[in-house]
């Protein structure tokens, strides 16, 4: 049995755990947490959103970034210092834009494809994570941006999304908590929301009862690989290094994975962008029925909402391109307190606790998944704001990738219109 180490105990590095141990694999999964899902799995705007899936490679990305620059409350925020890594992203970021279109589209195709396995999954190993199928509700504030939605309704419709156009009327039917004067909206049936800690954490524990060896609480320094065997080096507190051997290796590492990568010879060019979250605490009966049940997406300040369970309500979005910086800025997190109280003012907001993650971005905005240089050597990684809504497929893929790599006992890699190599 060919054993593989997955680096990364996020979604990623645990639904790709899972897939390869369904194949019948022997797994290791490192994660230098004590815990799955401690960072960017941690507290996300918890949207399954194939309904989210238009790529930022646009020249109105651009020109909001400028626009907003030296705004702190803004949704997008770059930090003006230049430094290399960062101007190379930007530099391939603005090569990517031709691609606009399909890259759209094709992140449209694959989000349909991934809830198929990940409600699968969680069927039938019982986890719980909130699940709410309620839909995602796009609101607007404007004509323009109306307008543009219907532009990217067209191209989601190609990836196999329907959504539709909705009236303010129809959005209060939707929502009838949402208060607020809107141009319009669209709405998605077909999506969802929950908990990605929750299930990822019930996802690894089912990945342990197939067999996955979990070792949590062991930090990843080195990878190592001549072709042929991958050779992991891990520290762990008040503890030697240690050196553990591998047929093949896996890395999910998020904004690590760049780092590992440039080890093993491969060029991710992965960049930290930073996005916030709230957690409000549902105390009290009023605020839990003036809490949305609808997921939203609010494209003025790009803020998304989840509702998970009776208790709590969370909030998430902006983005910040400050490298890799873990600090919460208060304020970034007032803003999305504000939106609350503007947009549901029934709901109480003195219980609210704020979060801060880094989304592992790829330049072209869509994920690194398959074979790297070396023969042994893959990635399931990149997956920007929608690591959760596409790791279950990228899972898939990337272990189907290793599965026929073993077989042939060659290079191989996969061809979905070249996004599995990064070339988009």
């Amino acid at each position: 049995m060919k054993t593989i180490a997955v680096i990364g105990g996020g979604i990623t590095g645990v639904t790709t755990a899972y897939a390869l141990a369904k194949r019948g694999f022997s797994v290791t999964l490192f994660e230098r947490h004590r815990y799955a899902a401690m960072e960017t799995s941690f507290a996300n705007g918890g949207q399954l959103s194939a309904s989210n899936a238009e790529v930022w490679t646009h020249w109105s990305t651009i020109l909001k970034g400028l626009k907003w620059m030296l705004k702190s409350d803004a949704p997008l925020l770059v930090n003006p210092a230049p430094t290399w890594h960062k101007l190379s992203w930007f530099a391939e970021f603005i090569a990517a834009m031709p691609h606009y279109e399909r890259n759209t589209v094709e992140t449209a195709r694959l989000a349909v494809a991934a809830r198929k396995h990940l409600f699968t999954w969680a069927q039938e190993e019982g986890i719980d994570f909130d699940l709410k199928k309620e839909g995602i509700l796009h609101i607007y504030r404007d004509k323009k941006g109306f307008d543009h939605a219907g532009k990217v309704s067209v191209m989601l419709a190609k990836g196999g999304l329907p959504r539709y156009a909705v009236t303010p009327a129809e959005m209060k039917a939707i929502e009838p908590t949402l208060a607020g004067t809107y141009y319009g909206g669209y709405f998605t049936e077909s999506d969802s929301t929950g908990d990605i800690h929750k299930f990822t954490n019930g996802l690894a524990n089912a990945a342990s009862r197939l067999g996955v060896h979990t070792l949590y609480g062991q930090d990843v320094t080195s990878i190592q690989s001549d072709g042929q065997q991958a050779v992991i080096t891990v520290t762990q507190q008040d503890a030697t290094p240690s050196l553990h051997t591998f047929d093949s290796v896996v890395v999910c590492a998020g904004v690590g994975s760049r780092d590992f990568a440039a080890q093993l010879g491969d060029r991710v060019n992965i960049y930290p962008v930073k996005g916030y979250s709230i957690t409000v605490n549902l105390n009290d009966e009023e605020s839990q029925l003036g809490a949305p049940t609808v997921s939203l997406l609010d494209d003025e300040t790009k803020l998304v909402t989840s509702r998970l369970g009776l208790n709590r309500f969370r909030v998430a979005g902006t983005a910040e391109f400050n490298g890799v910086n873990r600090d919460i800025r208060a304020d970034r997190i007032r803003p999305l307190i504000e939106w609350v109280e503007q947009c549901f003012p029934r709901v109480n907001t003195r219980s609210v606790v704020p979060w801060a993650g880094l989304r592992p971005m790829m330049p072209n905005m869509m994920p690194r998944v398959g074979q790297g240089r070396t023969p042994n050597v893959f990635y399931n990684t990149g997956h920007g704001h929608l690591g959760w809504t596409l790791s279950a497929v990228t899972a898939e893929l990337v272990s189907d990738t290793i599965v026929k790599a073993a077989a042939k006992k060659s290079g191989y890699s996969m061809n979905l219109h070249a996004v599995a190599a990064g070339n988009i």
